[in-house]
């Protein structure tokens, strides 16, 4: 007799952390350590008080950059707003 398995049918989603999907979670982890490293450097060179605005600013800058971005789907979509009008003697136009 053949045995049936239950088949997990959650493998072609994106993973997904902390409300960031795919891709975005890199995005979201490249802002937190640009603004890290941007911070600590601007503490050791300049100000510890700028340092700090400046880990903050960047951190919260390039994560909500990353949640807009993320708003426009997982791939990127170029959304085009002409009016095209093939014809098949002409390439293109655009009106």
């Amino acid at each position: 007799m053949a045995r049936k398995f239950a088949v997990y049918k959650g493998l072609q989603k994106p993973l997904i952390f902390k409300g960031f999907k795919g891709k975005f979670i890199y995005w979201g982890i490249a802002s937190l350590l640009t603004g890290l490293v941007a911070g600590a450097l601007v503490m050791s060179l300049i100000n510890m008080w700028l340092g700090a605005f400046v880990l903050i600013g960047s951190i919260v800058g390039g994560l909500l950059y990353t949640a807009s971005k993320q708003k426009g789907g997982l791939h990127a979509k170029s959304r085009n707003t002409n009016i095209l009008i093939l014809n098949h003697y002409v390439r293109k136009k655009l009106v």
